[in-house]
């Protein structure tokens, strides 16, 4: 019996559409080999007979040298006055995520993909939720995202942060500030 008859029919129609979307590689041609002697490569195709034409002669490599990228400096504790503008809402909170429910590596990922679309948006600040973590302790994603923050996947994007006033999450929470692009 084989392993086809097995198979319902739904999951008969699900191999079928899998098999269907993938396109088989390209068999590489194989190198010849003979006993007892090293391996060779392939013959090369015959080049076209006719008269020789001159070759042009290749100029050497040499990379396109641009001004240095200005390096990007960790990011720092806002001023206190946009802090301040911030809380009061003077400056536009433009955005908001949520970090609840997400375990440590899920919400990294979701806040580096969030701050490199609010930049690519044009914001220039947002508030990042954490969460202040269970039974009054430190939680995993709060004490982790200063250092995601500060990491080399989001210097270029975020500018400063500081904890969030009481009616915005306060330590739970966090103004993140965009650089612009």
């Amino acid at each position: 019996m084989s392993r086809r008859d097995d198979l319902s029919p739904d999951d008969r129609r699900i191999w079928a559409r899998v098999a269907g979307s993938v396109t088989p590689r390209r068999p590489k041609k194989a190198a010849l080999v003979t006993p007892g002697a090293a391996v060779v490569d392939p013959p090369a195709a015959p080049l076209p007979r006719g008269p020789a034409k001159p070759r042009a002669v290749p100029t050497p490599y040499s990379p396109v040298v641009s001004a240095p990228a200005r390096p990007r400096g960790h990011p720092e504790e806002l001023e206190p006055r946009r802090q301040r503008r911030l809380s009061r809402e003077r400056d536009p909170i433009e955005a908001r995520i949520d970090l609840h429910g997400y375990g440590r590596f899920q919400a990294q990922d979701a806040l580096t993909a969030f701050l490199i679309g609010a930049q690519a948006r044009g914001y220039r600040s947002v508030l990042v939720v954490t969460g202040q973590g269970r039974r009054g302790g430190t939680g995993v994603i709060r004490a982790s995202v200063h250092e995601w923050l500060q990491g080399p996947a989001l210097r270029g994007v975020v500018s400063g942060f500081a904890s969030a006033a009481r009616h915005h999450g306060g330590d739970g929470a966090l103004y993140v500030t965009i650089r612009r692009n």
